[in-house]
């Protein structure tokens, strides 16, 4: 039950962080958001950075969760046009619905860790099937250091994410995604 109810708030602070930003982001508003008690945040989460600890942690599972299906999904990755296709969903995904409230709420967490040296481990890329599977995929076509180059083409393409989320410009384009797929087989 009190595990439900830390996951019941840490959603509701995502939503709230989404909706309102950082400075939007208390514990009553959580209280409201998910429609509970007055203080019942402060009850489970004393502190501000316990809560943000709490969100961001969510965040993340949920995103290793989206990674993972994402990853089964698509299948085997064996032509540069499979990973642009997997990089188009994994960006279509990041800027609509669900995925794009995390997003929002991912890139806040991101400026708050600057600062707090605890939210940034939490945030820091994990291994997961989509990582690994960009990995392989430029292993298997012979790129020299794939795990730099995973890591700066799934950099890249969160730079792509951000600019559209900021912007409201739509989708990323296929061509930008094209791209980058191209220059990290160079």
């Amino acid at each position: 039950m009190a595990s439900e109810r830390r996951t019941l708030l840490a959603d509701a602070a995502l939503d709230v962080l989404a909706d309102e930003g950082i400075r939007g982001l208390t514990h009553r508003a959580v209280d409201r958001r998910a429609a509970l008690p007055p203080g019942t945040t402060s009850a489970y989460f004393r502190t501000r950075a316990a809560l943000l600890t709490a969100l961001v942690t969510r965040l993340v599972r949920l995103d290793q969760a989206e990674l993972h299906t994402a990853a089964g999904e698509l299948g085997p990755l064996r032509t540069a046009a499979d990973l642009v296709d997997g990089l188009a969903l994994l960006t279509r995904r990041r800027l609509t619905g669900e995925g794009r409230r995390r997003s929002l709420a991912r890139y806040a967490c991101a400026v708050e860790s600057v600062r707090d040296p605890e939210l940034r481990e939490i945030l820091v890329p994990r291994e997961n099937a989509g990582r690994e599977a960009v990995r392989q995929f430029l292993a298997g076509h012979g790129v020299p250091d794939p795990d730099d180059r995973t890591h700066t083409l799934l950099t890249c393409v969160d730079g792509l994410v951000f600019d559209r989320l900021v912007s409201d410009g739509g989708e990323v384009p296929r061509t930008a995604l094209e791209g980058l797929v191209a220059a990290a087989l160079r």
